[in-house]
């Protein structure tokens, strides 16, 4: 009796000593470390796929501001058929509202017998630069052709192509354009390069603030 006692004895002192001696390696293994972990570092402990965060095409986009909104927009135009402008002229002063679903519609100050709304698809190419194709239908805006009081052709159409980069606060952003005037035919009748320039509009804004 005294005999199975003491080996008894003997095996669980032997065991309680191998727990000891590898309960550190286990708590290194399954504990959590005194520093929270980074869920970008995660590593599984097999070659199956890491673990990530979803994110998006630009990784910081959650802290930038968005250019979905309502914008008071100015066009100088700085070339005219290739020919310069000394100086650059206003050709535009619009308003225009960019959706989230990549849309984009703009009121231009021009007659609204030529066609002053037109509608545009954007989207997002860095952190805060965008580009938008816009493609109106127009009236005779921008074809000398046509008498300036009387309405021009409703299939003449237009693109407007735009690169723009948005403030970091914003409130405002600002780029270059082309725009290229087309006939019913597809035949270029008018081209024009230059700067815009852009400022939010909020419930606040006066109209005097679009003059």
């Amino acid at each position: 009796m005294n005999s199975k006692f003491w080996k008894t004895l003997t095996w669980c002192a032997g065991a309680a000593a191998f727990a000891f001696a590898v309960a550190p390696a286990v708590v290194a293994q399954c504990g959590l470390p005194n520093k929270p972990i980074k869920p970008m570092g995660w590593q599984q402990p097999h070659s199956g796929a890491r673990p990530s965060l979803v994110r998006t095409a630009f990784e910081d986009d959650y802290q930038n501001p968005s250019i979905v909104g309502m914008w008071h927009v100015v066009f100088t135009a700085f070339t005219s058929n290739g020919a310069a402008i000394p100086g650059g002229a206003p050709i535009d002063n619009s308003v225009a509202v960019w959706h989230d679903d990549g849309t984009e519609i703009m009121n231009s100050s021009r007659p609204a017998q030529d066609g002053n709304f037109c509608l545009g698809v954007w989207k997002q190419t860095g952190s805060r630069t965008y580009v938008l194709n816009h493609i109106p239908w127009q009236g005779n805006v921008f074809n000398p052709a046509v008498p300036p009081d009387t309405v021009g052709p409703a299939q003449d159409g237009g693109q407007l192509l735009e690169k723009i980069t948005l403030s970091p606060d914003g409130n405002s952003y600002s780029g270059t354009f082309s725009l290229t005037a087309y006939t019913s035919s597809g035949t270029i009748y008018q081209t024009f390069t230059g700067t815009l320039s852009a400022k939010r509009i909020t419930v606040d804004t006066p109209f005097s603030d679009l003059l």
